[in-house]
């Protein structure tokens, strides 16, 4: 399998990028889906200088293989969200984040909700609103590797 090293300081630019088209939307919560998605929403949350930074679990991915589930738990009390961004760091197939939307629209309709990645497959049946790269092979995210290299 092919895989792209995806560094810091990359991530540094895209993290820029995504701010400042988030900040357009104005929103008033951050929702990051971890596990991948809590660095990306912890550097996004210092950018738009905000505390109302909220994670839920999602678990549809062991390592490198798809699980046949989708399991979402750790749902935070959005009650007083207005606008809400969701972010995790890729859409794959969409179906995690087609999971969490419907979930959370359900449970908050009142709310408005937009995604945010930093890959995207075009292949995938949901699409982020916010994006800053297309995926083309299996993405080793620096938080991933560097880390557990060091373990």
């Amino acid at each position: 399998m092919q895989k792209y090293y995806y560094g810091y300081d990359e991530f540094l630019g895209d993290v820029i990028a995504l701010s400042k088209k988030i900040e357009e939307f104005k929103p008033d919560t951050l929702l990051a889906v971890a596990r991948g998605g809590l660095t990306l929403g912890h550097f996004i949350a210092q950018a738009l200088d905000t505390r109302r930074l909220f994670a839920l679990n999602s678990i549809h991915y062991n390592k490198e293989k798809k699980l046949d589930t989708l399991e979402i738990f750790n749902v935070p009390n959005l009650s007083e969200a207005k606008r809400v961004v969701i972010i995790d760091d890729i859409v794959d197939s969409g179906e995690t984040l087609k999971g969490v939307i419907e979930l959370l629209q359900k449970e908050y309709p009142n709310c408005e909700f937009k995604l945010a990645t930093i890959f995207y497959k075009p292949t995938a049946i949901i699409e982020a609103d916010y994006r800053a790269k297309e995926a083309h092979e299996w993405i080793d995210f620096f938080w991933e590797v560097d880390p557990i290299g060091s373990c």
